[in-house]
C-alpha cells in the first residue's frame, strides 16, 4: 500500500488498520491453502486443521499482545490499546476471520487431493546415518543465516523508525529487499533439500520450513543487540516491551520465512520427482 502510494507512511495508524483489515480478510486463503496440503499429505481431521488455522498463530500473537498491553495499562500510560478496541480486534477476528477460515477450508477440501507426480511405497525405507554435516539442528541453524544477512541493514532502519520515534519512507526499498529475502529463502531451502535428498533422507517437510524460518532466531538476537547498544531503555517495564514486541514480530517472521522455505521444497521436490522415469 506505502509502496502504491495509497497510505502515507507517516500515516502509521492509517498502515496499521490497513495490515488488519486483509489479515482479517485473508482467512479466506489461509483455511483454503493449509486445508489443500493437508489433505494431500492424507490427513482427515478436517475439524482440527481448520481450527488450528484460524486460532493457533492469532491466538499466540493476541495473547503476546494482551499481555503487553496490560503492562501499559499498569503503567497508567496513554499508549495503551483502549478496551474498546480491544473488543473490535476480537470481533474482527472472531466474526469476520474465522467464518472465512471455515469457508476456505471447506472450498479446499472439497477440491480432489493434489496427487504426487510418482508412485510412493507403502512401507516407508529405513534412512542410512548421515554425515555430521546434514545433522538436523546444524543445518536448521545455518540455514537461517543467509536469509537473515538478506535483510540485516534494512531491519536496522526499521528498528530506529520503531523505537526511536523516526519516520520510515523508503517503502520502495524495503518491497526490493522483501523481494531478495523471499528468493534467499527459497534458495537456501531447496539446495540444503537436495542435499538431504541425496543422502537418501525423504523427511524434508518440518526441516524445510525450520531452515528458512531459524531466520527468526537472528532476528530476535539482533534486537537484543540493538537494545544493549543503541537504547538507553533502564525501566524494566519498558524492556520487557521491546523484548515482547520483539518476539512476536520474530514469530511472525519465522511463519513468514518457514513457509516461504516449505512452499518452495514441495515445488522443487514435485519437479525433480516428475522428472523421474521409470521403465
Amino acid at each position: 500500500f506505502a509502496v502504491l502510494g495509497f497510505l502515507s507512511p507517516s500515516n502509521r495508524g492509517g498502515l496499521m488498520t490497513a495490515m488488519l483489515l486483509i489479515w482479517v480478510l485473508m482467512g479466506l486463503f489461509a483455511g483454503y491453502a493449509s486445508s489443500r496440503l493437508y489433505k494431500m499429505f492424507k490427513g482427515s481431521e478436517w475439524k482440527s486443521i481448520t481450527l488450528k488455522t484460524a486460532f493457533l498463530f492469532p491466538g499466540i500473537a493476541f495473547g503476546i499482545f494482551f499481555v503487553l498491553n496490560a503492562l501499559i495499562w499498569g503503567e497508567k500510560s496513554s499508549g495503551a490499546v483502549p478496551f474498546s478496541t480491544m473488543f473490535a480486534l476480537v470481533l474482527l477476528w472472531f466474526g469476520i476471520s474465522v467464518p472465512l477460515v471455515f469457508v476456505g477450508s471447506y472450498l479446499g477440501f472439497k477440491k480432489p487431493a493434489i496427487e504426487a507426480p510418482v508412485k510412493t511405497n507403502k512401507i516407508p525405507r529405513q534412512v542410512p546415518e548421515q554425515a555430521w554435516y546434514m545433522n538436523p539442528a546444524f543445518t536448521i541453524l545455518i540455514g537461517g543465516i543467509l536469509p537473515f544477512g538478506a535483510v540485516f541493514i534494512e531491519l536496522f532502519f526499521i528498528l530506529t523508525s520503531i523505537w526511536l520515534h523516526q519516520f520510515y519512507y523508503i517503502f520502495g526499498f524495503l518491497f526490493l529487499v522483501f523481494i531478495i529475502l523471499i528468493i534467499t529463502c527459497a534458495e537456501i531451502a531447496i539446495v540444503l533439500c537436495y542435499f538431504q535428498l541425496c543422502s537418501e533422507d525423504y523427511m524434508w517437510w518440518w526441516r524445510s520450513y525450520l531452515t528458512s524460518g531459524s531466520s527468526a532466531i537472528y532476528l530476535f538476537l539482533y534486537a537484543g543487540f540493538y537494545f544493549f547498544t543503541k537504547l538507553q531503555i533502564t525501566k524494566l517495564v519498558s524492556g520487557i516491551l521491546f523484548f515482547g514486541y520483539m518476539l512476536l514480530a520474530s514469530f511472525s517472521f519465522f511463519v513468514l520465512t518457514g513457509t516461504i522455505g516449505f512452499c518452495a521444497c514441495l515445488w522443487f521436490t514435485r519437479l525433480i520427482y516428475s522428472s523421474v522415469k521409470i521403465d
